[in-house]
């Protein structure tokens, strides 16, 4: 896990964190939803997912670069983001 973290870094960090933003942003427009909670959900969710990623092994995302550990975020970001928003319609 120390490895993820020197490869991240203080700046993917904080892409990271406007990743999810803007992928929360996107959300709450298109569903109509809470926007904070929307927000909120995204960059944790864009934070956590390189983390989760390579807990389960998957060591080659941080040699992949800062642009696979983005995409990894906004991937994840957009899979949460779009789980909550088909709970919150049923």
């Amino acid at each position: 896990m120390e490895g993820l973290l020197d490869a991240l870094g203080t700046v993917a960090l904080i892409l990271l964190i406007l990743v999810g933003l803007a992928a929360g942003w996107i959300a709450s427009l298109v569903t109509g939803g809470n926007r904070p909670l929307y927000l909120a959900l995204g960059v944790v969710a864009a934070l956590a997912t390189p983390f989760v990623l390579a807990a389960l092994g998957l060591t080659a995302l941080a040699a992949g670069g800062a642009l696979v550990i983005l995409a990894m975020g906004a991937v994840g970001a957009v899979v949460v983001l779009a789980l909550v928003a088909a709970i919150r319609r049923s």
